[in-house]
């Protein structure tokens, strides 16, 4: 079995004012950073083998700044869990973004969920395979560790309202070519973030 924690990154600007980033590159800000420490400050009592993190700043910094409390070197870079492309929506908010397509219009550029797992799911599994018996770090975006979730959960996570929050935990273990859920949504505050596994 190898564990895999989903990390997402620290708080950017465009975070802060609700506006769709995807794949434009957006840096953290002082409150990303901060988000970051705790995360890793929360992560470093654990024993982790490896961190990667999507291409994008927001994401690489993030798993730099935890890989600095969790005792690892300079994040591998893994570009299949780079951020859900938003297309002409990237910039907008959702308000912006219901005015310009209704319900139900495809946003041009935008990519699907169905994509996103298309991308991510087989990098992770890949992962799995090369670390068995480890427990690894990947510092992602809110977009890809949803969409990862619906998927090897058949939807029920994220439930109705339930939102990814920046430097949020969430451990996924992989077992015979399959990657299930074990813990969502865990901060920094929660007492069982390095507790043992559900198996």
């Amino acid at each position: 079995m190898t564990l895999i924690s989903l990390v997402r990154h620290g708080q950017t600007d465009w975070n802060l004012a609700k506006r769709i980033q995807g794949s434009s590159d957006i840096p953290l800000n002082a409150t990303g950073r901060a988000q970051a420490e705790a995360t890793g400050r929360a992560l470093a009592g654990g024993s982790f083998d490896a961190i990667y993190a999507s291409p994008l700043s927001r994401a690489l910094d993030t798993a730099r700044i935890i890989a600095g409390h969790v005792g690892l070197g300079e994040p591998r870079v893994l570009d299949a869990v780079a951020e859900r492309r938003y297309g002409d929506a990237e910039g907008l908010t959702g308000a912006e973004i219901l005015e310009r397509w209704p319900e139900d219009e495809p946003v041009p550029g935008r990519e699907s969920r169905d994509d996103v797992v298309a991308r991510a799911l087989p990098a992770l599994l890949e992962l799995g395979e090369r670390h068995v018996g480890e427990h690894v770090i990947v510092v992602s975006h809110g977009g890809v560790i949803g969409s990862i979730a619906r998927h090897v959960t058949g939807h029920a996570r994220p439930g109705p309202g339930e939102i990814i929050p920046n430097g949020s935990v969430h451990r996924f273990r992989y077992r015979d070519g399959a990657l299930a859920l074990d813990r969502f949504n865990l901060g920094p505050e929660d007492h069982d973030l390095l507790t043992a596994s559900v198996l």
